[in-house]
């Protein structure tokens, strides 16, 4: 076997506390990468994952320190360098790749500005062969006329853009290694799609080793060959992708399998009870508070990390045997895992009430304010952002609204809020008009609907405490509420995000994404309102916490009769918790049905196009990728808002002319907007899905 290219042993890393307290983040994690592989990096916030991916570059935060065991790449000892020492293999051997792509780019320099300082620094390449190896890094990490792309800022680019154009920055050192911190959670469907088949390709061309940090299964399926999952500072398993999903052998690894939403399973998935522990703080196994098959050994006695299975070779590359860190794992390994998914869905499906809560009639939102130039020459005005929206949410439903970025869905939901205006048409709640300003509405109306927002960093004052925060809405829509009642309140409030009451005196700085997140959540819950409006909630949390809140929002709809309007990337969890769903292109409603209607044919070739980006966490699923996924600036301004894209265009019609709502036979909610008629668009679609 080659060398190993990164070698991790016995890793313990730790800080102490202002009051002296030594708290572990890393206990003892042996790991080993081989040139060329892609190994999977899962667990919960907290658990080590993105402190040992840090640790793998020689670097830690602020605080904290080795406290045994060592970190060696291509046989360096990575804290035992220099600084120009690291310098010479930070972004040169091992390259970075963020989470968040927009935030890492510097906004005010042009992105090929930017590849060719990376150029300079980390290849030692200047003037005009930097110029020249820019366009071919846009070009690689197949970006449309690079040339072009390279004069570009970095706001000028999509959420997926700016990802390629990170990827690229990476790739200038031409790098052994590159660490993946989340690459693309908030990317949509077919924009992830793209992306991980890119990094795929980068794999296979470049024999680039890869470590891929992610809460999302469907994409560790997807790329890893080999998968390590981190519990409370520990290694807790480690197998082949094929392995781990197929015979997933410690009881944390099954919870987590066990919460994902599956487009293949209706219902609302099982969530893990508790919380991870601090590392260390336990004398047996981690996670025994949280383990069904727990028993007095596993409270005693830590297990030790051990060989299950020494027959690697349904792995394409074959790296290392299957390991778990259980007492138990004999008793998993004799269970049909396969089977027992099927009993862990919670059907939430209900009695929709007729009662409309939200009505939204020939809506257009538009973001082009022509100034006093464009009014005298008579500038034409470019189409609406949003137009011809007519959707009624029922008391208590669930309208999921779906589609890529920029396809308006968030601009509804703001519109409905109050936080954007509506060009024309009509937005009712009762009897009030929610086309006026959030400002200008009445203090009934903003407790009874209520927000929460995709990015709780730019939503949570990071001057507040939790406890501020939580503390806010109750004094202002409870006014009579006592000081020791608002206390309990909070608490209970966390409790039910799953968070601990100590996370009260916490600061938003002080917390994951995924925990900030929850307070998110807490705070608009604290209004007890009657309509939320949830953009991209979920999309940053685990996927146990995922579940927790899913079960949470499905419960208060159940006891309050609260109704949701869910704007999600993730087609599995609108499977899983909507009732009806609302698919978007470029601002145009184009199939709107019930989510069993929408999920089978016929469906509306977007549709289609985004069902078939959907990862599943099955490494034996490949994607079915329809269409590139190149945005399109604006919609156009006549004909259906898909044609450019649509690999079924019928022809002239597509560009000329707004098709019809028609609905499938026998069906009352479901319809779609096509110039293919109906029974085609079944045939051609059935035939394609009983082909994949």
């Amino acid at each position: 076997m080659s060398e190993k290219l990164v070698d991790i042993r016995d890793l313990t890393v730790g800080y102490h506390t202002k009051y002296g307290r030594l708290v572990h983040v890393l206990r003892n994690v042996n790991l080993q990468i081989e040139p060329g592989e892609t190994l999977g990096l899962v667990g919960e916030s907290g658990c080590g994952k993105s402190t040992l991916g840090q640790a793998m570059m020689g670097f830690l935060r602020s605080g904290s320190k080795i406290l045994g065991g060592q970190v060696k790449y291509q046989g360096l000892d990575m804290f035992k360098l220099s600084s120009k020492e690291l310098e010479g293999i930070r972004g040169k051997q091992i390259a970075l790749i963020p989470q968040n792509a927009g935030q890492s780019l510097t906004p005010t320099l042009r992105v090929g500005k930017q590849i060719m300082e990376a150029l300079d620094l980390n290849a030692g390449i200047k003037g005009e062969e930097a110029k020249e190896r820019t366009v071919e890094l846009l070009g690689q990490v197949q970006l449309p006329t690079p040339d072009e792309m390279a004069t570009r800022y970095p706001h000028e680019l999509s959420g997926g853009q700016q990802q390629r154009v990170a990827v690229a920055m990476a790739l200038a050192g031409n790098p052994d290694m590159l660490v993946l911190d989340e690459p693309t959670t908030g990317l949509d469907v077919t924009t992830q799609a793209h992306i991980l088949e890119l990094l795929r390709d980068v794999v296979k061309e470049m024999g680039t080793a890869m470590m891929y940090i992610s809460h999302d299964l469907g994409v560790i399926a997807r790329v890893s060959d080999r998968i390590s999952v981190m519990y409370a500072g520990e290694k807790v398993e480690d197998a082949t992708a094929r392995q781990l999903f197929k015979t997933p052998s410690h009881p944390y690894t099954r919870g987590l399998l066990e919460s994902i939403p599956r487009l293949t399973l209706s219902g609302i998935p099982k969530s893990m009870p508790g919380q991870p522990p601090l590392p260390g703080t336990l004398p047996g196994c981690h996670f025994e508070p949280r383990c069904q098959f727990a028993t007095d050994i596993c409270r005693q006695e830590a297990p030790k990390l051990e060989s299950i299975s020494k027959t690697p070779d349904d792995s394409k590359k074959g790296f290392g045997d299957h390991l778990a860190r259980c007492h138990h794992w004999e008793e998993l390994t004799k269970t049909d895992f396969s089977e027992e998914l099927k009993e862990v869905y919670q059907d939430v499906r209900k009695e929709i009430s007729t009662e409309p809560a939200i009505t939204i009639t020939d809506v257009e939102i538009s973001y082009y304010r022509p100034g006093f130039l464009d009014n005298l020459m008579g500038t034409p005005h470019p189409p609406a952002t949003v137009s011809g929206i007519n959707l009624t949410v029922n008391r208590g439903e669930t309208v999921a609204l779906v589609g890529e970025s920029g396809s308006g869905k968030s601009t509804i939901v703001r519109t409905v809020s109050g936080l954007l205006p509506a060009k024309e048409g009509a937005i009712s709640f009762e009897k009030f008009d929610l086309t006026t300003d959030v400002d200008d509405r009445p203090k009934e109306l903003q407790k009874r609907i209520q927000m929460i927002f995709q990015n709780p960093d730019a939503s949570l004052n990071p001057r507040h405490s939790v406890d501020d925060i939580l503390d806010q809405p109750l004094k202002l829509y409870f006014p009579d509420m006592p000081q020791e009642e608002r206390d309990k309140r909070k608490r209970s409030l966390l409790d039910r995000v799953r968070l601990d009451y100590r996370y009260l005196t916490r600061f938003p700085a002080q917390m994951s994404g995924g925990e900030k997140q929850r307070v998110a959540i807490a705070r608009a819950f604290a209004a007890e309102p009657e309509v939320v409006l949830c953009d991209e909630v979920t999309s940053a949390l685990d996927v146990s916490v995922q579940a927790a809140v899913l079960d949470l929002l499905a419960d208060l709809q159940k006891e309050h009769g609260t109704t949701y309007i869910f704007i999600t990337h993730d087609l599995a969890v609108v499977r899983a918790f909507a009732d009806r769903v609302a698919v978007l292109y470029q601002g145009r409603l184009c199939e709107v049905g019930t989510v069993d209607e929408i999920y089978s044919p016929p469906f509306h070739p977007y549709a289609q196009m985004l069902l078939g980006a959907a990862l599943e966490p099955d490494p034996d699923m490949e994607p079915l990728l329809i269409g590139g996924d190149t945005p399109e600036s604006s919609p156009p301004a006549t004909g259906c808002p898909f044609q450019r894209r649509c690999p079924v265009r019928v022809g002239e019609i597509c560009d000329t002319t707004m098709p019809a709502w028609v609905r499938p036979e026998g069906s009352i909610d479901h319809q779609i907007r096509c110039h293919i008629p109906i029974p085609e668009l079944h045939a051609m679609q059935t035939e394609s899905v009983a082909a994949d």
